[in-house]
């Protein structure tokens, strides 16, 4: 091969060689462009369903674990009158319904019942599932929001509901829950003074909560176990308690039992189509 034929060669492999050169790169900036895409595309999608995550969680002040109570849960907490009729007292403690004398706690013209708990309590848990029971005898609550108590305590994550931020409209009376602290034990709302004074004058050492003060002619801390709850989502605890022979109802209507004969002495019997119901005037009797 000549010279000239040489150089020739040598520059179309040179050629050749520049023109593969800027191919591999052309795709390796597609490449680039294609998997910056793909990266964009994944953040895209994390941060879609962070913000889905966020809205969807209730504000971290009120340490909840749950949203508003299904619909079904709701209507489930009124309670039929020939259901509450089967329990009777339940497995609830009566003794647990304690008299007391005092000046008589109102709220204008009404009678007062107060209630101080915290969301993490697992009594709590169980005492507010009776309390409205009884409560929708005498009135409506806005809607609820489910929660569960502390992990970490004696009958873990209880399923329950809170009265932080819920309003109680009645006739018959005034009904003021104070939660006291958040499933995280951070304060959630603070018992005023004269609150505070009832809850130390009344509640025997070392119990907490909850603290039931029906008109001050009864309080109550305890009624049932809350053991009757464990491993029941809202949904289910609802539904037992239209079961009457189901521990739930057994425990959760009967403590309701006892709570609506107190309420009923609070009122003056009022409304009589619930305080002459079976078997609240046989438990008034007792109280």
């Amino acid at each position: 091969m000549g010279k000239a034929d040489r150089n020739r060669s040598q520059s179309a492999r040179a050629r050749i060689a520049a023109q593969q050169e800027q191919q591999r790169k052309a795709d390796a900036r597609r490449r680039m462009i294609a998997f910056g895409g793909v990266g964009l595309a994944v953040i895209a999608v994390i941060v879609i369903i962070l913000v889905a995550v966020l809205l969807r969680k209730t504000p971290s002040q009120s340490g909840a674990s749950g949203g508003t109570l299904p619909a079904s849960v709701q209507a489930n907490l009124t309670v039929p009158a020939s259901n509450l009729a089967s329990v009777g007292v339940g497995t609830a403690a009566p003794q647990a319904l304690r008299r007391v004398s005092g000046p008589r706690l109102m709220s204008g013209s009404k009678p007062e019942m107060l209630y101080i708990g915290a969301e993490w309590c697992p009594y709590c848990a169980a005492e507010r599932w009776s309390m409205a029971v009884a409560l929708r005898r005498f009135g409506t609550f806005s809607p609820l929001r489910g929660i569960h108590s502390s992990a970490t305590d004696v009958f873990p994550n209880t399923a329950t509901l809170t009265f932080y931020r819920t309003t109680y409209s009645s006739k018959y009376l005034v009904f003021t829950p104070v939660e006291n602290q958040a499933v995280d034990r951070s304060t959630l709302q603070k018992a005023t003074s004269a609150q505070q004074a009832l809850w130390s004058k009344y509640q025997p050492p070392g119990n907490g909560y909850p603290f039931i003060d029906i008109g001050n002619m009864f309080v109550s801390s305890t009624t049932y176990s809350p053991q009757v709850l464990q491993g029941l989502t809202w949904s289910q605890i609802a539904s037992d308690l239209h079961n009457p022979a189901s521990p739930v109802a057994q425990g959760a209507n009967g403590s309701a039992n006892l709570f609506t004969a107190a309420i009923c002495k609070m009122t003056g019997n009022q409304p009589a189509s619930v305080c002459t119901a079976a078997p609240i005037p046989a438990l008034e009797s007792k109280l």
